[in-house]
């Protein structure tokens, strides 16, 4: 199982997400490459909030393809395309992961795509 990693001497995570996470020497692990508001066939929403929610159910689509669901993600890279939607990400992050919390990063750049507003990739672990 994965373990949340905490310490005073280091400064506390800015929202919901942990400082650093370990994964047992067991674990196989699942790397998500960069995923972005989209359908499976291809759709882009124009409201960005849906982007981020896509986003997510991508990633969630993945993790079950190979056994695992949100509670085996370990770090999350997220992208948004402005400042604006930084409160969005961590809104629609906290809501997709629930409780769970894992070692993340939040950059603010330009993607591929102008179009798109959010790509997120994980790294997952699990033990089975």
């Amino acid at each position: 199982m994965n373990k949340e990693i905490k310490t005073t001497k280091a400064p506390p995570p800015f929202s919901n997400y942990a400082q650093a996470v370990a994964t047992p020497a067991n674990a196989r692990c699942l790397y998500v490459s960069g995923q972005v508001g989209i359908t499976a066939n291809g759709d882009l929403p124009d409201d960005p909030a849906k982007q981020h929610e896509l986003a997510w159910e991508n990633i969630f689509a993945i993790l079950a393809a190979d056994g695992m669901d949100k509670t085996d993600i370990v770090d999350v890279l997220g992208i948004v395309t402005d400042h604006e939607q930084v409160p969005t990400y961590r809104i629609i992050r906290d809501k997709m992961l629930g409780q769970h919390k894992c070692a993340s990063t939040l950059l603010v750049c330009g993607l591929a795509d102008p179009k798109w507003k959010v790509e997120i990739a994980v790294k997952a672990a699990k033990t089975d």
